[in-house]
Parts: C-alpha cells; sequence; structure tokens
C-alpha cells in the first residue's frame, strides 16, 4: 500500500481498535469542570481565590466522579483510521531507525483528521525512532510489550525556538531540542496503550550535561504546546533527556494511571510540568525522578510577565513516588505569568528533599493564590513543607529586581511525616511577605535535628500542629480566612 498515494478506508487486518473509556468533547466537559473549580469573587479579591463549589451543590452532594479524572470524560473516540507502525515500514528490532516510519505515518493519518480521526498502534517490539509530532483527533496506541526508544542521534532531535514565556532555552541560550513525541496547536488527542513503553534512552542527554558540553537545552519525552483536549493514560515513560511530561499553553489535559521513572540523580527529569496550563487533571501516577514529582510553572521572569498566561484550576491527587533532591509536588520557580487555584491531595512521598514546596524569587512577578494541599502522607522526607526563595535563577540580566510575587492563600492540612529530618521552612520575600498560610492537623514525627521552623516574611494561622509552627503562625487572627479540604 502506498501511503502518499489518495487515502484508501479499507485497513489492513492487522489494524486494532481498542475500546477504552471515551472522551466526550462536548460542552459539558467544560461545565463539569467550572462546577468542579468555580470561583468565588469577593469585593476585595484583588487575586482568583479559592476553589468552592457552587452554591447549589455541597461537597456531600458530590459523586464519586469528583475524585477522579473520568468524570471529565466519557469512552476515548473510536477512530475511523486504525493503523500499524508496521504499514508504514516500522521494524521493532531495537536497532532499526523507524524516525522515517513513524514521521510517515503522521503525515498520512493528518488527511482523516475532519474525516473520523485515526489511530497508530505501536506493536510489540523495540521501535527506536527520533523526534515526531502528533496531530489532532488522533491516537497513539502501545500495544502490550511495545516499547518506543528515543534516537542516540542528537540530529534526530531537530533545533526548534525557544517558549515565549521563558525567552531562551531553559538550560542554555537560543533555542532548545524538540521533545521524542512532540505537538503544538492539536485538539482531541490521545497518547495511551496496554502499558506499553516509551524510553528516552536520556543517559546520552544526561552526560552531555554533567560534562558540561550540552549546546542547546535537552528536548523533553513528550511536550504538548496551544492544546486542548488530551489524554495520556497507562504507560510508563522511562529515561527522559530533561522533564517527561510538558504540556505548555494547554487546556483541559488529563494524565491519568502513569508510571514515570528516571535514574534519582537524572538531572531535571521531572515528572509531569503542567505550565502556562488550565483545566488539569493528574492523578494515579507513580514517579521516580531526579527532579520534582510533578512541578507546576507559568513562564520565567519577564518573559512570563509580559505573556502572563496562569496556570490554573489543576488537580493533582493520588499521587506516589521519591525525588532524593526536590519535592513531590513543587509549584515554580518559574510562576511569573500566575499560579492559582490548585488541589493537591492524597499525596505520598518518601525519600525525598521535600514533600510539598512553593519556589520563587525576586524577579519572578506573577502571583500563587488560592493553594490546597490535604492528605499528605511523607516518610524520610528531608523538610516536609518548604516555602523558599532565593533562588537566584534568571533567563539573563534584563530580569526586573523589582518585580516580586504574591503568594496569599495556601492552605495545609491533614498531614502525616514519619522519620522527618527538618522542621518546615517557610522563607517568605522582605519587599513581599506570603500571606494567608493556614495549616491544621499536621504530625512531623522523628524531627530531631532542628524541631523548631524556620519562617520570615510570612504570616498565617495553624491549628492542631506539632511541633508548634512559628510565632508568624500563631497570630491572633480568625480562623475563618482559612478553609480547610
Amino acid at each position: 500500500m502506498d501511503f502518499d498515494e489518495k487515502p484508501s478506508f479499507v485497513l489492513g487486518g492487522n489494524a486494532m481498535m481498542v475500546k477504552l473509556s471515551r472522551f466526550s468533547w462536548s460542552p459539558l466537559i467544560l461545565i463539569i469542570l467550572l462546577a468542579l473549580l468555580s470561583f468565588q469573587i469577593t469585593s476585595k479579591a484583588v487575586y482568583p481565590v479559592k476553589i468552592a463549589f457552587t452554591s447549589s451543590t455541597s461537597k456531600d452532594d458530590i459523586t464519586a466522579d469528583s475524585r477522579t479524572c473520568v468524570g471529565f470524560f466519557g469512552e476515548l473516540p473510536e477512530r475511523k483510521a486504525v493503523l500499524s507502525i508496521r504499514d508504514f515500514g516500522g521494524v521493532g528490532d531495537g536497532k532499526t531507525s523507524n524516525t522515517e516510519a513513524f514521521r510517515k505515518a503522521m503525515r498520512y493519518v493528518q488527511r482523516f483528521g475532519e474525516r473520523g480521526g485515526a489511530q497508530l498502534n505501536v506493536p510489540e517490539g523495540r521501535w527506536v525512532t527520533g523526534s515526531f509530532n502528533l496531530t489532532s483527533n488522533f491516537t497513539l496506541f502501545l500495544e502490550e510489550g511495545a516499547v518506543i526508544l528515543g534516537s542516540q542521534d542528537p540530529k534526530e532531535w531537530p533545533i526548534i525556538e525557544p517558549l515565549p514565556s521563558y525567552g531562551r532555552g531553559r538550560e542554555r541560550l537560543g533555542g532548545r531540542h524538540i521533545s521524542l513525541i512532540h505537538g503544538d496547536g492539536l485538539t482531541n488527542v490521545v497518547i495511551t496503550g496496554n502499558n506499553g513503553t516509551i524510553d528516552g534512552q536520556g543517559k546520552m542527554w544526561w552526560e552531555l550535561w554533567w560534562n558540561r558540553t550540552l549546546e542547546h537545552t535537552r528536548g523533553h519525552l513528550v511536550e504538548l504546546m496551544n492544546s486542548q483536549d488530551i489524554l495520556i493514560s497507562n504507560l510508563t515513560f522511562l529515561n527522559s533527556p530533561f522533564w517527561t511530561i510538558h504540556p505548555i499553553y494547554c487546556s483541559n489535559l488529563v494524565v491519568k494511571d502513569m508510571t514515570i521513572l528516571a535514574p534519582l540523580n537524572a538531572p531535571n527529569t521531572d515528572g509531569i510540568d503542567p505550565d502556562s496550563s488550565t483545566n488539569v487533571c493528574i492523578e494515579d501516577c507513580y514517579i521516580e525522578s531526579g527532579d520534582d514529582l510533578v512541578a507546576v510553572k507559568s513562564g520565567w521572569d519577564q518573559y512570563g510577565i509580559k505573556m502572563a498566561r496562569p496556570s490554573s484550576n489543576i488537580i493533582i491527587r493520588r499521587v506516589s513516588g521519591t525525588t532524593p533532591t526536590c519535592s513531590g509536588v513543587g509549584i515554580g520557580s518559574e510562576m511569573s505569568g500566575g499560579v492559582h487555584n490548585v488541589t493537591i491531595e492524597d499525596l505520598h512521598v518518601w525519600d525525598s528533599a521535600a514533600g510539598v514546596r512553593i519556589k520563587t524569587d525576586k524577579g519572578r512577578g506573577g502571583y500563587i493564590a488560592n493553594i490546597t494541599i490535604s492528605n499528605i502522607t511523607m516518610e524520610r522526607v528531608k523538610i516536609p513543607i518548604r516555602f523558599s526563595s532565593g533562588s537566584n535563577d534568571h533567563p539573563d540580566e534584563r530580569w526586573d529586581p523589582k518585580a516580586v510575587p504574591v503568594v496569599k492563600g495556601v492552605s495545609i492540612s491533614n498531614v502525616v511525616s514519619f522519620n522527618s529530618t527538618k522542621a518546615p521552612v517557610l522563607q517568605g520575600i522582605e519587599d513581599a511577605p506570603f500571606d494567608g498560610i493556614c495549616m491544621k492537623n499536621i504530625r512531623l514525627l522523628g524531627v530531631v535535628s532542628s524541631p523548631s521552623w524556620r519562617c520570615e516574611f510570612v504570616s498565617g494561622f495553624a491549628d492542631d500542629v506539632f511541633p508548634a509552627p512559628c510565632p508568624q503562625l500563631q497570630m491572633d487572627i480568625s480562623s475563618s480566612r482559612c478553609s480547610y479540604s
């Protein structure tokens, strides 16, 4: 079959339709999201305020689906055309380059975008490939035993323009390597399978970083830009060169039932980094990495401030894992476009530098507001709760030291940490204190080296917290300013 000719709708017998739960791309999605993530606006509100249900709905009335991203969609779309990478000359022997096969397949399936969409199956085998771009109304499906392997030839990871909210490559000036699996301006995309694997084979890139010979910022394993209605589920992602899953300028995104692994010393191999994105649900994921398991971002210094694309309406739940150098869930430090309405719950972190962390600095600008963190279990975490400034990390010399972030409205409740090394560290910024930090029902057990909290330039309220919090959280203010889960 010549896939450069006009399309034929008679597909080979090796095509496989897979029926999973189907996305419903109707306006009902937005209605559900707004019901879950509606705002309470007051006349005094300067920043978006806390996530709340509509007045006609109480938390007791919310169905079980409100505890799962499944409530955001129904069944997966059944695509009109279903093909195999073998149909495009793919060879799954772990040696043959399939870069042209994947790119040829993507060129071909584009023609089905307005005719019922397409699905590309990757069968059992080891499929080496360089970067390729996805298309809209498309499903990439990895069958059981299928492994996509990132090419070890840097030329097969082309250089693309820097992100406008970063102004340059995140690690090096100029452009950046494209991600292994990439997409820009897409709608209705699914990356899933029967627990197949995508392995970025990142050691080559890590060594360039360690040896200080990296010329351009490393590529991600998966990056989707300016896209909407996305599902990534039921796969294993390994050894990303850089951040593993990076949705940026996206909306209506679900990352669910994923296993994400990288060596614990692999540099900057974050698990999932929603960036300047809205309506994001991350749940039921296991992550081991050399950086944050999940990090919420929104641009870097003056470039993020100018673009002003916040990350908002984000749910992170039932995530577990370990990272010896960073945090279970972090916000920042690149947050210059603003971050608001984030719910983090049912997090389990062990053998890590921090449990939950807010990272920012002078020059960032932007804001972090209405963050709800609850039901967190930690074991052998060095600093369970950490708010930090002073990262001293800027894209160039044009950053504005007067651009200070506003951090307001962070509620943390129902936390237990076993064998903690140090008490929490809450460091605000002198010219912009962190306000409305509220904590309740927190037990940090085993703190021996430094049982006293370290706090500066913060204010808030604490109730039923051990060891006793710093005086800044014991102020005589009304607890009604806090809203706990």
